[in-house]
């Protein structure tokens, strides 16, 4: 958008009268709109380094023109406006303010209209090309508003295959990189905004693996699972965040993303060993937690415990845990019986849990000594764990619904496909025993 008005304004009372009256205007007709935007985003970019020098002064600028009267009559227009100044426009301070109205509107609308509009006008390309342009890499809130802006807007539509032929090796290393340049500073402004990129990511990753390919194209390749697994050493630090995330982080999907890295990270051999032992024990002290504090009277709960344990079985199987010494074999297993005893009196355990449970004490290391003698058969002596005494009348069954031999602890074809299926809305807070008031 060109820019045909300038601002001489004397203070900040001033701009932001100056900003009232533009978001105010009535209009009637397209072109009256297009000024009226023309205005906005020159008046905000000419004094942005003055008086939106800060993400709140930002924030308080869009919301007041997304309460405005020009916003709240035009909304289509203004939207599709933003969305081709943000695909065209080339200057930092242009870009910064549309992409602050269009993550804020999503974020703000209660619906997914502007994103479904951004991915039908090829808006990801876009945003890939964009966070990786030296000049926006210099500019740091720019580069974190894009990156919030990327991860938002493709968490919530499918990627198709042109989204993904924009993603390439160096753009995941390139990611990867900015979060081991970090280090181990928590609160580097980069950590959250780039780790969710890349969780999204994966998460398209897995849906794409799920479907099958018609047009005769080529599988889409995990790219995040491919760099870890040749390069895994030198990107250490997102392993490490991804525990330190899982651990206090309240919002349902952002867990489930999480689960999802985490499940294709133990089920592929070639990362299966990615994290220092320190810290996988760390993550299984996450998991058994998080687990231990999932309601049973919970629907959502109830999804949330089958994805843990569905990642807790290849951790089980594959990691260093596997290996003498075992880490908390005992705890592992006491937690695995509660699961399948203490239901609520009115609500029996469900048959997933169970199944689920099941194979995790398959797992050859959790089973007892006698049991492991006889290639895992386990008897009725006094060896055999309190959990099989609950379990055994449910083998048959899991073993026929899952087509897999629990003795063998066998994944279940069908865990990839809940993994990739189950998601929940932002905002959505976990159900949780020690605060309940945190359920939404």
């Amino acid at each position: 958008m060109a820019f045909e008005v300038s601002y001489n304004l004397e203070n900040e009372q001033q701009f932001w009268d100056e900003l009232d009256d533009i978001v105010s205007t009535r209009c009637r007709d397209e072109e009256t709109i297009d000024n009226s935007l023309r205005a906005f985003l020159n008046v905000t970019t000419s004094y942005r380094s003055e008086y939106l020098e800060t993400d709140y002064s930002v924030a308080k600028c869009i919301f007041r023109m997304l309460e405005g009267e020009l916003f709240m009559t035009h909304k289509e227009y203004v939207r599709r406006q933003m969305i081709y100044c943000l695909l065209q426009e080339e200057d930092n301070p242009t870009i910064h303010i549309v992409a602050a109205l269009l993550l804020y509107d999503g974020r703000n609308s209660g619906d997914d209209i502007i994103f479904e509009m951004m991915h039908t006008e090829g808006s990801f390309p876009r945003l890939v090309g964009l966070v990786q342009l030296e000049g926006v890499q210099e500019d740091t809130r720019l580069h974190q508003m894009l990156l919030e802006l990327l991860y938002e807007s493709s968490r919530v539509q499918r990627l198709d295959w042109e989204d993904f032929a924009a993603v390439d090796d160096n753009f995941i290393l390139y990611l990867l990189g900015i979060i081991e340049g970090a280090s181990d500073d928590a609160d580097d402004p980069y950590h959250y905004p780039v780790i969710r990129v890349l969780l999204v990511m994966n998460e398209q990753y897995l849906v794409a693996s799920t479907s099958h390919h018609k047009d005769g194209r080529p599988p889409t390749t995990n790219r995040l699972i491919k760099a870890l697994s040749s390069h895994g050493m030198t990107y250490k630090t997102f392993g490490c965040n991804l525990i330190l995330l899982l651990n206090r982080e309240s919002e349902t999907s952002l867990q489930l993303l999480i689960l999802k890295v985490l499940y294709l990270l133990f089920g592929n051999l070639s990362t299966a060993e990615y994290f220092y032992t320190n810290d996988l024990h760390v993550l299984i002290d996450v998991i058994l937690r998080n687990l231990i504090d999932l309601p049973h009277d919970s629907t959502a709960a109830n999804a949330l415990r089958h994805t843990y344990l569905r990642v807790l079985h290849p951790i089980l199987t594959n990691s260093q845990i596997s290996k003498p010494p075992h880490y908390k074999r005992d705890d592992i297993l006491r937690l695995l019986h509660l699961l399948v005893t203490s239901g609520n009196h009115f609500a029996p355990v469900d048959d997933t849990t169970q199944r689920l449970v099941i194979r995790c004490t398959s797992v050859p290391w959790l089973q007892p000594p006698a049991a492991r003698n006889q290639h895992g058969s386990s008897g009725n002596d006094s060896t055999t764990s309190p959990i099989d005494h609950v379990a055994n009348g449910q083998k048959e069954l899991a073993r026929r619904a899952l087509s897999m031999n629990l003795q063998d602890g066998g994944e279940s074809s069908t865990s990839v496909l809940e993994i990739a299926s189950h998601t929940e809305k932002p905002g959505v807070q976990t159900p949780s025993i020690t605060h309940p008031d945190q359920a939404s």
